[in-house]
């Protein structure tokens, strides 16, 4: 069936309450206990979220489409959600949240969007050269403020890794969409990343994980970071151009840093302030305005 105007709208919707989900991952993350690594963290989100979304494929008998899995695409799509992992940890690690964050983020609309353009054909609207630059900026303007940067060269190239892992596995999971329902899709790309990183087993301290706050934050981590915003996101994707997919993610640093102000009470100056302004009119470009050539789809196997 062809998806109309109305359902491309929703799936910018299911696309923003995905990536606020995201935001509370840096403050979950700040909650766990000591001894909580970045790859013990990513691993642990990877394995509860896709064993989450596979037993909610399998209740919803969503294997059974009669269409074959294309292996490499497959592959491609779970390498790159690990590989998203290990690139933006490591690179907040070695350059701090402020560039690592902005750097990861900042880069994917970009990175997506002609990615979008060369593999799908995807047109980039007005409104999505518009949205991105003040959203990236924005996003800048946030990182800018946290005080003096460390621009370490290895962290940088870490980050733009991570926002290039992003782009690829948006677009590669797309594909996949194509022909297979959300919820399948989502759970053999998650399970599978999540093998990738199961050798961080042998060679992590997972004594945090048996803590009470430890168990609840690994939950959060899994459930609500990733079972549940990849179950929006997959359905958001199937609608909306990938360009503009990355550009609405960027609601992430937004929710994050407003978190940090009513949970954390960290202080807003007014570089942050018109850092949040600009993401906010950026997204609101893409959400409200409309398209002049609405996104059709034909979808002959899952109808969705």
């Amino acid at each position: 069936m062809k998806i109309s105007f109305k359902n491309n709208i929703s799936g910018n919707w299911f696309i923003l309450f995905a990536a606020m989900l995201w935001g509370t991952t840096g403050t979950a993350q700040g909650l766990a206990p000591a001894g909580a690594t970045p790859l013990t963290v990513g691993t642990i989100r990877l394995a509860i979220g896709g064993l989450a979304l596979l037993l909610l494929a399998i209740l919803r008998k969503q294997f059974f489409s009669g269409n074959s899995w294309p292996l490499f695409q497959t592959f491609i799509s779970a390498f790159f959600v690990a590989s998203y992992q290990l690139c933006f940890f490591a690179a907040v690690a070695k350059t701090g949240v402020a560039v690592g964050t902005m750097v990861a983020i900042g880069s994917s609309p970009v990175a997506a969007g002609v990615l979008g353009f060369l593999i799908r054909k995807e047109s980039l609207e007005r409104k999505w050269y518009i949205a991105t630059f003040l959203a990236v900026i924005g996003c800048t303007l946030l990182s800018l403020s946290g005080g003096q940067l460390n621009l370490d060269l290895v962290g940088v190239i870490l980050a733009l890794g991570a926002g290039v892992s992003y782009a690829i596995y948006t677009v590669s999971i797309k594909g996949l969409l194509d022909k297979h329902s959300p919820d399948a899709v989502m759970a053999i790309v998650f399970t599978s990343a999540a093998l990738l990183l199961m050798p961080a087993i042998f060679f992590s301290d997972w004594r945090w994980l048996i803590q009470p706050q430890g168990i609840v934050v690994a939950l959060h981590l899994g459930m609500v970071t990733a079972a549940m915003s990849y179950w929006l996101f997959a359905r958001g994707l199937k609608t909306v151009k990938v360009g503009n997919v990355a550009t609405f993610s960027l609601a992430e640093p937004l929710t994050a840093t407003l978190l940090g102000v009513f949970i954390l009470n960290e202080h807003l100056g007014a570089t942050e302030l018109l850092g949040i302004f600009l993401i906010f009119i950026g997204i609101m470009v893409l959400a409200v305005v409309p398209s002049r050539r609405p996104l059709a789809v034909v979808d002959k196997n899952t109808g969705v």
